[in-house]
């Protein structure tokens, strides 16, 4: 399998944090784990770069390492009131343009912006500078919630942990849901958020605390294969559903529905990784009732079919030479 070549573009001065969430995810080797990636920086001038922890970064490379690279993290840009570097700008825009995957975590999304790689598109940056960059880049559809957007060639973070959370995304994308979880499991991190989900959770009413999702969620997840509904969960919850619905949607982004087939589908994908299961077989598994449903909600979130994504990330050979059937798509 080619190894993909990620390079961050560091700009002084450099918040260390966002820096790590793409070193950690790309760059680091974990035993029992196959390398898919290399991982290098790069400068707008090579020599120290002063970051925000207090000490100087000794980068090598200049912006001509953007040149090989296959995906360029700008891990944020402290800066984005003064203007850009010209070369800087241009690196980029070339590196797009030959067909680069260009992610931006938390204040990168203005360096992306300032280079026109957001005009009459979709983003986020961390919701205490949504403002400004919907201010300053009008061309730029702000999300101000979203915990991250990922448009294929170009994606964008909320800040801090957000950043984790869309190269995971990215590594679940390039190499399948069960490397992804692989990964993350050497990190210590729980099961991944969906881009769609708050940057942080709505403030309870006062006078009432907010009711924790954890208890119900762990429940429904070792029951995807029972006919699970909103009633269920509000029922396991003790709250009505229009209650549910509103603790789902303030601390989630997503109601209770929602949620539960965005986690039948991931189910979905890790046996189409690692099984050779039939389409109808994983369908029942998860809660789909039958594969032309499965089908059709896989297509609705994946934007594939099972069977191309197994044919894409399946670990297993099939049995009989009736599952190399190809199955209709959606």
């Amino acid at each position: 399998m080619t190894v993909h070549r990620v390079v961050a573009l560091v700009l002084a001065p450099q918040s260390t944090f966002e820096l790590a969430c793409a070193a950690e995810v790309f760059g680091m080797s974990r035993p029992g784990l196959p390398a898919r990636y290399t991982f290098g920086v790069c400068a707008e001038r090579p020599g120290a770069v002063p970051t925000l922890a207090g000490y100087d970064m000794a980068v090598s490379q200049g912006p001509a390492a953007l040149e090989d690279a296959d995906t360029v993290v700008v891990p944020g840009w402290q800066r984005r009131e003064l203007p850009a570097v010209p070369a800087v700008i241009d690196a980029l825009q070339r590196a797009h343009r030959r067909g680069a995957r260009i992610v931006a975590i938390c204040s990168g999304a203005f360096l992306l912006a300032r280079a026109g790689l957001l005009d009459h598109r979709r983003a986020t940056t961390h919701w205490r500078m949504a403002a400004d960059l919907a201010a300053w880049y009008p061309e730029v559809q702000v999300e101000p919630d979203t915990l991250y957007i990922d448009l294929g060639d170009v994606a964008t973070s909320a800040g801090t942990a957000a950043g984790i959370d869309l190269c995971l995304h990215l590594v679940r994308t390039d190499h399948g849901a069960a490397y992804a979880e692989q990964v993350a499991r050497h990190m210590v991190m729980p099961p991944h958020r969906e881009g769609g989900q708050v940057q942080y959770a709505a403030a309870p009413t006062p006078g009432r605390p907010a009711r924790t999702l954890g208890p119900v969620l762990d429940w429904a997840l070792t029951r995807l294969h029972e006919p699970l509904t909103v009633d269920d969960l509000a029922a396991r919850a003790g709250v009505s559903a229009r209650t549910l619905a509103r603790h789902f949607t303030g601390q989630l982004g997503v109601g209770p529905g929602r949620w539960l087939l965005q986690q039948r589908v991931a189910a979905a994908r890790a046996l189409l990784e690692q099984t050779d299961l039939p389409v109808e077989a994983i369908a029942a598994r998860v809660g789909l009732s039958s594969a032309a449903n499965l089908r059709r909600r896989f297509h609705t979130l994946v934007r594939t079919t099972p069977a191309a994504y197994r044919r894409s990330f399946g670990h297993v050979r099939p049995s009989s030479p009736a599952e190399l059937v190809a199955e209709p798509e959606a």
